[in-house]
């Protein structure tokens, strides 16, 4: 009997990421929630980022097609103005800071990623795009920090900067106990516009 071995995945999703000094600016104004919260599983600073479309698990086959029509639409764009703001929650259980600057631009560049995704043979489940940047989950016994965390961040008004690459990201999701850790596939940076 010939079994056929299933092909390898990854969990893809492609993003658009901020400066250094920008997280290390939210970073800042979230100390005293790491203090306060140390149980609520927060996400490592070097994999923030703002998620333009998630692809979900794909063969790994299914990853290299992807790279030269990202590699051109990123050429054919300009860098975008953008700035974290504020912050809330879904459901009490996922914590983010809200994204402020050119959400037009922004949204526009979604669309098209997400209809090259599907021009390149990829379903996409089409959710709209809701810009912002997930910091940490909630434990299922702490609902409380998160809803807090984010009214701490009301305030917060980040520095504008500018978009310098899109982002082609694989993850670990769902591969064992160990922290979700991202990394990239690949990275075009943005060239000078339409």
């Amino acid at each position: 009997m010939n079994e056929e071995t299933p092909e390898a995945t990854v969990r893809v999703f492609i993003a658009l990421a901020p400066p250094d000094d920008a997280k290390d600016e939210l970073e800042r104004e979230l100390l005293p929630a790491y203090a306060a919260y140390p149980r609520m599983r927060w996400n490592r600073i070097e994999d923030w980022h703002i998620t333009l479309a998630f692809l979900g698990e794909l063969p790994v086959s299914a990853v290299p097609p992807l790279r030269g029509p990202l590699a051109e639409l990123a050429a054919s764009r300009g860098p975008l103005r953008l700035a974290l703001h504020g912050g809330g929650h879904f459901d009490e259980r996922v914590l983010w800071s809200g994204i402020d600057g050119d959400l037009d631009g922004l949204h526009r560049l979604a669309a098209d990623v997400r209809a090259l995704v599907t021009d390149c043979g990829i379903p996409y489940e089409g959710r709209p795009l809701r810009p912002h940047l997930t910091l940490a989950r909630a434990r299922r016994d702490d609902p409380s920090s998160v809803a807090e965390t984010a009214a701490a961040l009301a305030g917060f008004r980040g520095r504008t900067w500018h978009t310098e690459r899109l982002h082609l990201v694989g993850s670990n999701v769902g591969r064992g106990p160990a922290p979700i850790r991202y990394r990239d596939i690949d990275a075009w940076e943005l060239g000078g516009g339409a």
